[in-house]
């Protein structure tokens, strides 16, 4: 039986917790700025800590492209955010551990050699906004930021910068866009922000949660976040159950974990019910059912079975919910926050939202099955970024799973399920 294991969300429960007072002194960024650049880099390599956004690149890696010696100025940005339907993660740590994130900005700063920083937060989230603002400015009251950190001789500089709230700035190249004080809309790659990124300079961007697992890092030192999850996917994570559980709530725990085990945690599915499908991480991944409770959620193990890990948002529908009413709401989601840069996207996620729309009510027919997985199809893999990608997947998954649902909604002229028992509050 895989335990909890509270590192980032150890604290959450204190009263103080989002103080400095109730954090610590920084040990590990006084640790790593008395290292080597390089040596933090390859730690954090060694530590085969991956991106915690979703897509799990290798952050020591991403780290190491950054050039040196190249006379440009290095950034530091950090993806705060955390709009996905199901995912809620981030906001709710650095609402309770700001200065985990703060002081791994010091530390990723550190190794890039970056001496200015920023963390993009969603404007809607103006409580979290202050939050980590409150945070900065008590780091800098201490010394923590700002001239000469520790003594080292290193210099950083951190802005908090509220987005407009547009989820395409999830994507990395749309976030640099806008902090630039430009729309956000996605770049084309190459180059990548590894070489030309915020300000045309060498720029990380990485995400709240990879970044606030650096300092358990350097502090407890690299083997000891590999000796947690598996042999490729090494450490811990958030795991983010909201829906039809028992408990929802913020989860940490190994990577490897199973939805089993998390929902013998939280108390299980609602009283009286069974689960029917869920999402492994988010929205813009494919939808799962209860014959995939004991898939090890890694980004290997989830892969290998047909989805994705994405930033392990567990989504958890029971009986009681409409397939095709759930992948209709978030298709309208998708088509709202295209971007509308790319023909794929722009036009596909609108036509998939009218015809399933059409579905939904029970007004099309068995042939509309295959337009909406044409149309995904011509999306996936032709759209500017991973948006296009992303709405496809509950398309694909939800007609290959749950075909005789759909085919239900024409044979009635409607939708065969009561909406209201699948609400959280009010019924069961």
């Amino acid at each position: 039986m895989t335990t909890l294991t509270p590192v980032l969300t150890a604290n959450w429960d204190q009263p103080n917790s989002f103080t400095l007072e109730g954090y610590g002194d920084y040990s590990a960024a006084k640790k790593a700025l008395g290292m080597d650049p390089d040596a933090v880099i390859q730690a954090v390599k060694d530590s085969g800590l991956r991106g915690r956004g979703g897509a799990g690149f290798p952050t020591g890696m991403k780290w190491g492209f950054i050039p040196q010696g190249d006379g440009k100025p290095h950034y530091l940005v950090v993806n705060a955010d955390e709009s996905e339907p199901g995912t809620c993660k981030d906001i709710p740590l650095m609402m309770a551990n700001p200065h985990a994130l703060v002081e791994g900005v010091i530390i990723a700063s550190y190794a890039i050699r970056a001496n200015h920083a920023f963390i993009y937060v969603r404007g809607e989230v103006l409580h979290v906004i202050r939050r980590l603002q409150a945070a900065v400015a008590e780091a800098y009251a201490k010394g923590y930021l700002g001239k000469d950190l520790f003594g080292s001789g290193f210099d950083l500089e951190l802005v908090v910068h509220s987005g407009a709230g547009a989820y395409i700035c999830g994507e990395e190249t749309a976030l640099l866009d806008s902090l630039e004080g430009h729309r956000g809309q996605p770049r084309l790659k190459p180059p990548f922000p590894a070489v030309a990124g915020l300000y045309a300079s060498p720029t990380v961007v990485n995400n709240v949660e990879s970044i606030a697992s650096v300092p358990s890092i350097i502090a407890n030192g690299a083997d000891w976040f590999a000796g947690m999850g598996t042999e490729k996917s090494k450490g811990f994570g958030i795991f983010s159950l909201s829906g039809h559980v028992t408990r929802p709530g913020q989860y940490e725990a190994p990577l490897g974990i199973t939805l089993r085990e998390l929902l013998d945690m939280s108390g299980g599915i609602r009283e009286g019910h069974r689960l029917k499908f869920w999402t492994p991480g988010g929205s813009s991944t494919p939808i799962f059912t209860d014959e995939h409770l004991d898939v090890p959620l890694d980004f290997e193990s989830v892969g290998a079975k047909g989805s994705m890990l994405g930033t392990r948002a567990l989504q958890i529908f029971d009986e009681t919910t409409c397939v095709v009413r759930a992948v209709l709401r978030w298709t309208e989601f998708y088509a709202h926050e295209s971007c509308g840069k790319c023909t794929p996207c722009r036009e596909g996620t609108y036509w998939l939202k009218q015809v399933l729309k059409r579905l939904e009510k029970g007004q099309g027919t068995e042939e509309d099955l295959t337009t909406i997985t044409d149309i995904a199809d011509n999306i996936l893999g032709r759209s500017f970024c991973a948006l296009g990608d992303g709405a496809t997947s509950p398309i694909h998954s939800s007609v290959k799973l749950f075909r005789d649902e759909y085919l239900k909604h024409f044979e009635i002229g409607g939708c065969p399920f009561d909406h209201a028992p699948s609400r959280l509050w009010g019924t069961k």
